[in-house]
């Protein structure tokens, strides 16, 4: 019989989740469980100071969970197949390389055949234009790429194909949402379908949030995505941000989500921003250039009239071999 151990049920998922990030947690079987306590397998004779106890625990099925596996392609491609891809909703979007187009369909089908709750793959053949919109090709499922995306009990109504929305931003939404202190008045300059201004307004309490992108859909989104949360102080603003941000009132925060070219938009920032206020700019670098960067932004401020201090900076992604997308939390002193 498998080794176990008894846990109050109290302490049942601490111990489930610790188990597990330690690779301790024998996945092969169910967790079981009497009045008081739950009867965890675990791989090892011992965990803490919990009881050691034999159980007949039953196995659990073994489905495969690698959509590689699934897959029939000569063996010299296989290298070639992505190892992870973005899930918005119900919509898997991958990426594949040119020698792997020919196997498209066979690779959406795998995706869909380990991933029960995915409705539809497409494939991503990249980010175009100013509008930051995908270009997307269904490979397989079936419907269109709208979906209802989950983050943090916010649902976030977008279309990838029609409107900028980066799922891999959810924790600096979160990071960014404890930040916010309540009345704050912020400046989303490049907003997509506002998830950052949705997750700020269900979990924390500023008093307005002005949503704005140069795409008349993501104004569409912004609006659904506002009755479906039951939001009401968001304002969502179609257009340039240089020219939206003029008739605003200045911000105790501004978020700058455009990675490529968010540094040369600085200036408009700061000029909106409240002494004491801060500036989240994301911005795409060789990671060998960091401090390189950081020093320019200060001394590029400093040469428009502004003193700022940057206060952190967090890398959000890897974007290349040798690149990463980072956020600079930028505090203007004046």
């Amino acid at each position: 019989m498998p080794a176990c151990i008894r846990v109050p049920k109290k302490e049942g998922e601490r111990v489930r989740a610790d188990l597990l990030s330690k690779g301790m947690l024998d996945i092969r079987r169910k967790i079981g469980s009497d009045e008081r306590s739950l009867i965890i397998p675990i791989l090892g004779e011992r965990y803490e100071g919990y009881e050691t106890v034999e159980a007949d625990l039953e196995l659990l099925e073994q489905t495969p969970t690698d959509y590689k596996e699934m897959l029939e392609i000569p063996e010299d491609l296989r290298q070639e197949l992505p190892t992870s891809f973005d899930i918005i909703g119900d919509v898997a979007i991958i990426k594949l390389p040119d020698p792997l187009l020919q196997y498209k369909h066979k690779i959406g089908e795998a995706v869909i055949s380990v991933n029960r709750s995915i409705r539809t793959v497409m494939m991503d053949s990249g980010v175009k234009g100013d509008l930051r919109i995908r270009e997307l090709e269904q490979i397989a499922g079936k419907g269109t790429s709208e979906t209802v995306h989950k983050e943090f009990g916010v649902r976030i109504a977008v279309d990838p194909s029609k409107v900028y929305f980066n799922p891999r931003l959810a924790t600096e939404r979160s990071r960014t949402t404890s930040l916010v202190k309540d009345g704050e008045t912020i400046i989303d300059m490049f907003a997509g379908v506002a998830p950052f201004g949705l997750v700020i307004c269900k979990k924390a309490r500023p008093k307005v949030v002005y949503s704005i992108d140069i795409n008349p859909e993501a104004e569409i989104f912004v609006r659904r995505n506002m009755e479906l949360n039951r939001v009401e102080n968001i304002i969502p603003i179609t257009g340039d941000a240089v020219e939206a941000v003029r008739g605003l009132p200045d911000a105790d925060r501004v978020i700058m989500n455009l990675p490529q070219t968010a540094d040369s938009f600085l200036t408009v920032a700061l000029s909106k921003t409240k002494a004491g206020g801060t500036i989240h700019l994301h911005k795409i670098t060789e990671r060998s250039e960091l401090d390189d960067l950081a020093e320019k932004i200060t001394s590029d401020a400093a040469a428009d009239g502004f003193e700022i201090t940057i206060s952190a900076v967090t890398e959000l992604k890897t974007y290349s071999p040798t690149m990463s997308v980072y956020v600079f939390d930028i505090k203007k002193e004046r």
